[in-house]
């Protein structure tokens, strides 16, 4: 089993060492973890300029030397890149596994995070109309590896809305930039019955070319990593879509 998207207290939401997913992965049969820890630089994130990468280095050259076996991936995922080209293209020159471009923030409302739309009166309607166009940015700038959550608003508005024109342009064009995408299980946890896609979204991207993804728990204490797993697996297996991972911001299948 592996697991592509794993928070730590590097991360600015998440508290957790690397050594808790080590002993949580010999416990449950986890062989390979990727550390992808918050790169925020939107003013109004609450992690925003949190990240040191020296730190997070410094973490994981210890936890290397105490994995027992386990395989460690070093990463990050990014918020926004193609809004902040300079700090992205700063963080790219150290050397990770792998990276995930993440959207956030939708453009239109850069100040609010999803949770805070709603409460702010923001209709589902209104912001995935706003996000799906800055996801559609964000692949077009492409540098990275994966797209993260691509549905993330699903994970608190509990709907998914999208115009199917809109989404395969977005997988063309990550198709074309050498973009996959993650099927990230955490709306499994937060009262979502679907993955992140789920099966609208994941029909459309394996129609357009799309033959790899990576899963990924999203995982922000080590008591979540891997959860979800088997839901995602079997997606992939129904669509025919291979599950990868990386190295060196190489993708390998896995066998």
């Amino acid at each position: 089993m592996t697991d592509m998207h794993v928070h730590t207290l590097r991360s600015a939401d998440s508290h957790e060492t690397m050594a808790a997913y080590i002993e949580k992965a010999h416990e449950i049969g986890v062989g390979a973890i990727c550390f992808t820890d918050h790169v925020d630089v939107n003013p109004h994130d609450m992690g925003y300029n949190f990240y040191e990468p020296k730190e997070y280095w410094k973490d994981y050259e210890a936890a290397l030397k105490s994995s027992g076996g386990v395989r460690l991936l070093s990463g990050m995922e990014f918020g926004e890149p193609y809004l902040y080209p300079s700090e992205y293209n700063e963080c790219c020159k150290q050397p990770y596994d792998f990276i995930l471009g993440s959207v956030h923030y939708p453009e239109k409302y850069s100040h609010l995070f999803f949770s805070q739309l709603i409460t702010s009166g923001i209709t589902a309607e209104e912001c995935y109309e706003s996000y799906w166009d800055s996801v559609l940015k964000c692949v077009r700038y492409g540098k990275f590896d994966c797209l993260g959550h691509i549905d993330i608003p699903k994970r608190y508005y509990k709907t998914l809305v999208y115009d199917e024109k809109m989404i395969r342009e977005i997988f063309r064009t990550a198709y074309n930039n050498g973009i996959i995408i993650e099927i990230n299980t955490s709306s499994l946890r937060m009262g979502v019955d679907t993955t992140l896609p789920g099966p609208e979204l994941l029909e459309i991207y394996r129609s357009e070319g799309g033959r790899y993804a990576v899963i990924g728990s999203d995982a922000h204490e080590a008591a979540c990593l891997a959860a979800g797993r088997d839901e995602a697996k079997a997606l992939l297996d129904r669509y025919g879509i291979k599950e990868v991972t990386f190295a060196n911001r190489k993708m390998m299948e896995i066998d």
